[in-house]
């Protein structure tokens, strides 16, 4: 199925169902893979309005913040979705944000 037939399929289910966490963010990351940043974005914050505890969408804007070489906006997310990971006690979480954040404040 090619991407925007996904991107127009999951615009459709949404419009049932908009409040759904998981279509939300699989439209932000359908986004991401048409590079359309600013589409993502408003998803993955969308998710976080929607669910705060949403772990991935942080992890997702701080890579989409990196991949556009903001790196305070993305460490900005990743140490929210640290502070969250240590929270749930989510120990592949709290590597992965740790790595992440290590990576952007070591360049």
């Amino acid at each position: 199925m090619e991407r925007l037939n996904r991107i127009d399929m999951l615009h459709e289910m949404l419009s049932k169902e908009p409040s759904d966490i998981f279509l939300n963010y699989a439209l932000g990351l359908e986004y991401v893979g048409e590079l359309d940043v600013e589409q993502a974005e408003f998803q993955f914050k969308k998710v976080l309005e929607l669910c705060p505890d949403y772990i991935a969408a942080y992890y997702q804007l701080g890579k989409l913040f990196e991949s556009q070489l903001k790196n305070n906006e993305a460490i900005h997310y990743f140490k929210l979705g640290l502070d969250l990971a240590k929270t749930q006690k989510n120990n592949k979480a709290i590597n992965e944000f740790g790595e992440a954040i290590f990576m952007l404040e070591d360049s």
